[in-house]
């Protein structure tokens, strides 16, 4: 009689075990898939919110070199994960019309530009960590440490 009992409790054990296993092979690829679907939304919201941070910057800039020099205007922009720099005019911070931030994403680096139909340039590099700052955009009537043109020029403030 005892005999029985175990047989039937080991049977019962292993119909468990087998049925928690058919379970587990079928949730696994779903929240692996799950969990690749995240990290690609995360990628895209930080491309999104670099793109909002680009044409805040962009617009201002127009704003006041519309104002021309000496104009200024502080504005405060939101860096989002994944930031890796901001380039300002062109790739090397020279004058330009963009104002450009990589992003690191699973799938590799991505550049998001906003144009500018103002000249600009800018030293925001060290602004890639995730956060809010502060940005003093200036006009000048001749870029500083830079080619002598015109242009708007942006720093963090510190």
């Amino acid at each position: 009689m005892n005999d029985t009992k175990s047989k039937k409790r080991a049977q019962a054990s292993f119909e468990l075990l087998i049925t928690l296993s058919i379970a587990l092979a079928i949730l696994l690829p779903i929240v692996a898939f799950a969990f690749l679907q995240l990290a690609n939304s995360n990628a895209s919201l930080s491309s999104i919110e670099a793109q909002q941070a680009a044409s805040k910057l962009s617009s201002v800039a127009t704003l006041v070199g519309s104002e021309g020099p000496p104009a200024k205007q502080l504005v405060e922009v939101q860096i989002p994960p994944g930031v890796a720099n901001i380039y300002v005019g062109n790739l090397i911070n020279g004058v330009g019309h963009e104002i450009i931030f990589t992003v690191r994403t699973p799938s590799g680096t991505s550049y998001v530009t906003s144009y500018s139909p103002v000249n600009v340039s800018g030293q925001l590099g060290g602004i890639s960590l995730p956060g809010t700052y502060l940005v003093n955009v200036t006009a000048y009537s001749v870029c500083p440490f830079r080619v002598p043109v015109p242009c708007i020029y942006m720093v963090p403030v510190v």
